[in-house]
């Protein structure tokens, strides 16, 4: 038997993925969802967003990607969101996405508060979003949603707590966690340098190390990042703050950011 008998032809395997990513609904033989898969790539080209919890708060971050100095983009935050007096997040992939996403956490905390008469839960509001997110990789006509979360907040059962959210409707409470473009080299950072008694300074100060190995950027400024942060006042009021551009730029100031010896 002759080589050219024994092989496929050019193109076979891409026809066979055609069969399992033209629907949502369909698993590959291997057991994949080929459309949540492409949901997180367009994450992965996207801005980096950082999250790192503390006893005293959560520092949220992401980069800041402006397409023209032309833009006027006000006093909104591109890539920070609050949700909720107690809740906040920090988003990467398609940002109309995440608007969508946005709203209907607001809305749902909103409910919760109107039936209840007390905040929602973080954990119970990233239930109700996550089972909205798998419903789009269950039904036909549509596909998944290509935005992460990041949320940070402060409930009155576990504190402060940091959780990440993803296009199959997965969630997850982490320490220190990264999202988007270079997130696997942010995690390796977030990794090696971060402990249970960091200080909010201290994660602030981490947070800008992470983005300065991460980032495509020759220097960093507060023109190329957002910073938000979620804390508690002596009174037990919840505070979330956007950070305005000096008060970035003094964070990178103080930071200690190592030198890479290649570069």
């Amino acid at each position: 038997m002759t080589n050219g008998s024994s092989s496929q032809p050019e193109g076979h395997t891409c026809r066979m993925a055609r069969r399992y990513d033209s629907r949502t609904t369909i698993f590959s033989p291997e057991g994949r969802l080929y459309q949540v898969e492409y949901a997180m790539e367009a994450i992965g080209q996207s801005g980096l967003a950082v999250g790192v919890l503390t006893r005293e708060g959560v520092v949220l971050a992401a980069e800041k990607r402006m397409s023209s100095k032309l833009l006027d983009t006000g006093k909104a935050a591109e890539k920070m969101f609050k949700i909720d007096d107690h809740i906040a997040c920090a988003a990467a992939g398609i940002t109309s996405d995440a608007n969508i996403l946005i709203n209907y956490c607001r809305v749902s905390s909103q409910q919760y508060l109107f039936r209840y008469d007390e905040p929602v839960p973080m954990e119970n509001l990233l239930m109700t979003l996550c089972d909205t997110k798998q419903g789009y990789t269950q039904y036909g006509g549509q596909r998944p949603f290509g935005v992460s979360f990041l949320f940070g907040g402060w409930d009155s059962q576990f504190g402060f707590q940091l959780y990440e959210s993803s296009p199959s409707g997965n969630y997850a409470g982490w320490k220190a966690q990264a999202i988007g473009k270079n997130s696997k080299a942010a995690q390796s950072i977030l990794k090696t340098d971060y402990t249970d008694e960091i200080t909010l300074q201290a994660a602030q100060q981490l947070v800008v190390k992470v983005m300065a190995k991460s980032l495509d950027t020759t220097a960093l400024s507060a023109e190329k990042m957002e910073f938000a942060t979620v804390t508690r006042s002596a009174d037990g009021q919840v505070i979330y703050h956007v950070m305005e551009d000096t008060e970035i730029d003094k964070v990178i100031a103080d930071t200690e950011i190592p030198v890479d010896p290649e570069s």
